[in-house]
């Protein structure tokens, strides 16, 4: 029987324990999702066990197919060189796919929604709800693109408006896309922190949706977010077929 890649799940990491508390959930819900598939965590920084411990770990044990899966809403520097050099510097005799971050997915949308209707947004209310995408932000133009390319998407399944913040590196601040939304004639105001976890640019999101009449909680153990790391990890292991003629 083959064994399918171990999923290795790469956090950030944070002083504020309700960030791996929320990582621990999310990686929880995926394990009840794929019975039987191996998923670890490993964190870049502040929390254990860090990335290079948790491979480490893995081939002691024989382990030798990864998946690293970034959990990490966009392709930034932590996807584009953080990762990439620690995963470069584990023991030889792994084999390490890294699959895609997770965004953008149309999921992650219905995760979004899924938290502002149970922070007592009325689904009915929705053409007259103006809403705040509220990222922590990147000084990486493509990340930043992205941002605004889903706020763009999101804008077309029936919002009044739908208006990109950023919580540090970048403009306009979440408290600034509240009042441009109700100047703009939206009857309510929400904002949807586009975040995996808690911690300090969370609350700082949190802090700028004070004008706010709806404030989502973040992405954190939702069960769409959990299929999109499913979805993630399966592209991953699957190798890609070489082009005719290569």
């Amino acid at each position: 029987m083959i064994q399918q890649p171990v999923l290795l799940v790469i956090a950030h990491g944070s002083r504020d324990p309700r960030h791996a508390a929320t990582v621990h959930a999310l990686v929880r819900r995926v394990r009840s999702l794929r019975p039987g598939l191996r998923v670890e965590t490993g964190f870049l920084d502040f929390n254990v066990p860090s990335v290079q411990g948790m491979l480490q770990s893995l081939a002691v044990q024989g382990v030798r197919d990864v998946v690293a899966l970034p959990l990490l809403l966009t392709r930034a520097f932590h996807a584009k060189a953080d990762i990439p050099a620690v995963l470069a510097d584990a023991p030889a005799q792994l084999r390490i796919r890294q699959a895609e971050v997770l965004g953008p997915s149309p999921l992650l949308l219905s995760a979004l929604e899924r938290r502002l209707y149970e922070a007592g947004l009325d689904p009915a209310d929705k053409s007259s709800t103006g809403v705040v995408l509220a990222s922590a932000g990147s000084t990486d133009p493509e990340a930043i693109a992205v941002i605004a390319g889903i706020a763009r998407e999101w804008r077309r399944t029936g919002w009044c408006a739908v208006r990109p913040a950023f919580a540090s590196a970048s403009l306009p601040r979440t408290q600034d896309a509240v009042r441009e939304l109700r100047a703009l004639g939206c009857a309510r105001v929400a904002v949807a922190p586009y975040v995996l976890a808690p911690g300090f640019l969370p609350d700082r999101i949190a802090r700028g949706a004070a004008e706010a009449d709806v404030l989502g909680g973040v992405l954190g153990a939702a069960p769409e977010v959990a299929r999109v790391l499913l979805e993630r990890y399966d592209a991953a292991r699957v190798p890609v077929p070489a082009a005719v003629g290569a």
